[in-house]
């Protein structure tokens, strides 16, 4: 069955599709969840992409559940969406009926040109699964409430020369705060962040010690975060903070380790190593083992 999409281009077009009052800024608008008339998904479709990066925050009483996992909280989850991602309308639906919230809806222009919007791709949480957003607590809630607060507050004013840059000031903040909240998360479960970093470990012993990599090549951070039931950003992100190496560094390391082992073996040439461990050719073998040991394969082993 083919599946239709519609396009949410505009802030403008969100606001009528949500039959909400029209916005008063062109390129960000904030609304709450009471204020929006969904229509009935099949008004539009069957899934929706929007052009914009998306900011909300949800309150339930009692337990959410997300992913497998079910969290008792009642501050406050907030979620992002970076453009051109999928949303399902029936989830949209039972966010706006069951849970009070809000969201914050910013076009992509409005960051163009600006600090920010060279800094933006490095909030990776944007690109997080639902599954691993951010809980607040009281006091966390109260600080992005006022931030939020302070935004609108600009933009429903008489717009001049000094509009766009205190609303993206006051962004930066919410984004950073955002990022702040995330690193406690991350340490406050860090007896389960090392339950997952074990798994990496286990993961990735297991895949140099099978024919993976002759019939798939390197392992991927998006195949290590599948196999993990994670987002890639989220997945990097959690073993930066753990371990001090993201993802890709995780894999170097137990790439070049086996490696290392097959050189001083003596059984293999560097060819075959390089092929063995999946690399596409010796070349990039060599590049790569150079570049992390200051060495090339074949010096390393004739010296060792």
């Amino acid at each position: 069955m083919q599946t239709n999409t519609i396009n949410i281009k505009s802030i403008s077009d969100l606001h009528r599709i949500l039959g909400c009052a029209p916005p008063k800024h062109p390129s960000i608008s904030f609304i709450r969840f009471s204020e929006m008339e969904v229509p009935d998904i099949t008004d539009f479709g069957t899934i929706i992409s929007t052009h914009f990066y998306i900011i909300s925050l949800k309150t339930i009483a009692g337990k959410i559940k997300y992913g497998r996992n079910h969290y008792d909280f009642e501050e406050g989850t907030m979620m992002f969406t970076a453009p051109n991602q999928v949303l399902h309308p029936e989830n949209l639906i039972n966010d706006v009926k069951d849970v009070d919230g809000w969201g914050l809806f910013i076009q992509p222009e409005l960051f163009h040109g600006t600090h920010l919007g060279q800094e933006i791709d490095s909030y990776s949480y944007f690109n997080y699964e639902t599954n691993e957003a951010l809980h607040l607590s009281i006091e966390e809630k109260e600080k992005i409430t006022t931030t939020i607060q302070n935004i609108v507050s600009e933009y429903s004013q008489n717009l001049d020369q000094h509009s766009n840059s205190l609303i993206l000031s006051n962004l930066e903040v919410l984004l950073n705060y955002c990022k702040r909240f995330y690193d406690r998360q991350f340490y406050t479960r860090s007896s389960n962040n090392k339950g997952i970093v074990l798994k990496v470990e286990k993961l990735l012993k297991a895949y140099f010690q099978s024919e993976k990599p002759h019939v798939l090549g390197l392992p991927t951070v998006k195949y290590c975060a599948e196999q993990l039931h994670l987002s890639p950003n989220y997945l990097s992100d959690l073993l930066k903070k753990e371990t001090g190496k993201n993802t890709k560094e995780h894999i170097d390391y137990y790439l070049l380790e086996k490696a290392k082992n097959l050189l001083l073996s003596n059984e293999l040439n560097i060819k075959e190593i390089a092929y063995d461990l999946g690399f596409e050719s010796p070349k990039s073998f060599s590049k790569l083992f150079k570049k992390k040991l200051g060495v090339t394969p074949s010096i390393y082993k004739n010296t060792n």
